[in-house]
């Protein structure tokens, strides 16, 4: 079986669940094996263990941190050439899309963002998107060189497996033309206890029909542990950060369950929310064009329905 290289999404070595996603794909592929950069390597080794990396290359040269995305690509190219691997698998975040973009372009090779599956077919991979804002489902395979693919978070639910996760140190070169931009500073966002937006099971959001009250979605999320997301027309009125929101000029997100409130379903916000498994909506207006996509919709006002909802899920649960 070849080897598959997965990227290693980590902060400080504590591993994201869409490498467990990663990793899980990979086995149906080859051989996984991980790809982890930065500092941390120790203690990402277990977790990596855990989901079946065979191999784990460790990349700690201080300039793939200290540089924004070209290092990364440059260094994981030199790799590929190395180990001719079977496929590149990388999260679909901005970053990881920036990568791959650069990685493809360095090898030569082919390159597939957003997609929500990947099997094996033949001597090569297929791969699953949704594309044209969510308008299209299409499959696709990568006909020249290695197939570097951008897999969206929740794609695939993380099954465990057990991998010997060795630890293998990789020396690269990084060119001066790399170095471009560097990173002066960083802080740690501000907690909410809430689960990353791309990476949460459950994502619950709010729109124009919250009048910039959000308290009744939140508290709904809180109470399904879910993340918090916004549509463009409550972003763009101050109503709620922009790093919070859902679709095609925002974040795209693909979880179990979608619950959309007071959001009218422009195309723009479906193109960022339509590959959730579940999708429920709560809107005023029975002709929004929400309720064409959803599984299950409530028609009524979303202050009213929300604090029911939540007392309903907070009572089971106790």
């Amino acid at each position: 079986m070849s080897e598959i290289l997965v990227l290693v999404d980590h902060v400080d070595g504590s591993v994201r669940k869409t490498t467990a996603e990663l990793l899980t794909i990979a086995r149906r592929l080859g051989t996984p094996s991980a790809v982890f950069i930065g500092s941390g390597a120790d203690a990402a080794q277990a977790a990596l263990a855990q989901y079946g990396a065979e191999t784990v290359y460790v990349l700690d040269a201080p300039e793939l941190s200290e540089f924004l995305v070209a290092p990364k690509a440059e260094a994981l190219a030199q790799l590929v050439a190395d180990k001719q691997p079977g496929a590149v698998l990388i999260s679909s975040s901005a970053e990881g899309k920036e990568i791959a973009g650069r990685l493809a372009i360095k090898t030569e090779s082919g390159v597939i963002t957003d997609a929500v599956d990947v099997v094996a077919e033949g001597d090569g991979v297929k791969t699953t998107q949704s594309v044209f804002a969510g308008g299209f489902t299409v499959d696709a395979t990568v006909t020249h060189g290695t197939p570097i693919v951008a897999v969206k978070p929740n794609s695939a639910t993380p099954e465990e497996a057990s991998g010997a996760a060795t630890l293998e140190p990789v020396s690269v070169t990084v060119s001066d033309a790399a170095k471009g931009a560097k990173i002066t500073d960083s802080k740690p966002r501000e907690a909410t206890g809430r689960p990353e937006l791309t990476e949460a099971a459950i994502v619950v959001s709010g729109g124009r029909g919250t009048g910039g009250d959000f308290s009744q979605v939140e508290a709904f999320a809180d109470s399904l542990g879910a993340a918090v997301g916004a549509s463009r027309a409550a972003v763009d009125s101050g109503w709620y950060p922009h790093s919070f929101q859902v679709g095609q000029t925002g974040k795209t997100v693909s979880p179990q369950l979608y619950v959309a409130n007071g959001i009218s379903g422009a195309i723009q916000h479906r193109a960022g929310m339509q590959t959730s498994k579940t999708i429920v909506a709560v809107n005023k207006d029975p002709e929004a064009p929400i309720f064409e996509l959803v599984d299950f919709g409530v028609v009524g006002d979303l202050k009213e329905v929300l604090p029911q909802a939540t007392d309903e899920v907070t009572k089971r649960k106790g």
